[in-house]
């Protein structure tokens, strides 16, 4: 086994790397630009960017979160999701120096993704659901904890729950609650913690719901019709723990 400082610095740098990447990818895919092509520009300019102005958190610190050419601000979710990246690749190997603490973080790092783009557009694309829930798969079979009987459990489960709380909001509200990306985040999540722990996710997204709803009301004195809490970003801040606490039992 390799040492375990060697997997804390190694999964953190790559999570700082995919990190930026992430975020690059949660502005510009809602808005068609891809983030594969071309060199990376200024949102508020469009100035190609220097290899030192890439480097993640830091160049947002040294520009004091502004463009050294136009002076538009950095877009506050690069250094957030950067942060979080980072956080995922330690956090992982903290608990499994292994390849098991791999396979969790790139678990987290779909997670970051889908939760930024949900924050951002209300939207879980059906590739990134799909990865996710191809990963739970793989990583089952490869024999990883939890077993692959309950991975299918779970991922089955995950997702009729949720769609039929969507389906019964529907035919009793006559109007979309739910959208159908969250039964197959939902499902995914499932195909990777496995069926015992989708209680503790949905009772860890409400309480970060609750928690964020909190922090509005006090922050604004009220909350508005416009304060609406993706529910695929509350499932996927709650499950990279799930998957952090399995790792420790």
């Amino acid at each position: 086994m390799a040492d375990p400082v060697w997997w804390l610095v190694a999964l953190g740098v790559l999570g700082l790397v995919f990190g930026s990447f992430i975020a690059t990818v949660a502005i510009r895919w809602p808005e068609e630009r891809s983030a594969l092509r071309g060199r990376s520009e200024c949102d508020g300019c469009g100035r190609t960017l220097t290899a030192a102005e890439l480097i993640p958190l830091f160049s947002y610190a040294v520009q004091r979160g502004r463009c050294r050419e136009c002076g538009a601000p950095i877009d506050w979710l690069h250094p957030l999701v950067e942060l979080l990246g980072l956080a995922i690749g330690i956090g992982a190997a903290a608990v499994a120096p292994d390849w098991n603490g791999a396979a969790g973080a790139v678990f987290g790092w779909l997670l970051l993704m889908l939760a930024a783009l949900d924050l951002r557009a209300f939207w879980l694309p059906n590739l990134l659901t799909g990865a996710l829930a191809l990963g739970g798969l793989a990583t089952g079979l490869i024999g990883l904890a939890p077993p692959i009987e309950d991975r299918l459990i779970g991922g089955v489960a995950g997702f009729v729950v949720l769609w039929a709380v969507a389906a019964l909001y529907r035919n009793v509200r006559g109007r979309h609650g739910l959208g159908g990306g969250d039964a197959k985040l939902m499902g995914g999540i499932g195909l990777w913690l496995g069926w015992h722990d989708l209680a503790l996710l949905l009772f860890a997204a409400s309480m970060i719901g609750l928690a964020a709803a909190l922090i509005l009301r006090l922050r604004r004195g009220r909350l508005s019709a416009t304060d609406q809490l993706p529910l695929g970003t509350l499932l996927a801040l709650a499950a990279f723990p799930c998957w952090m606490i399995q790792a420790i039992q």
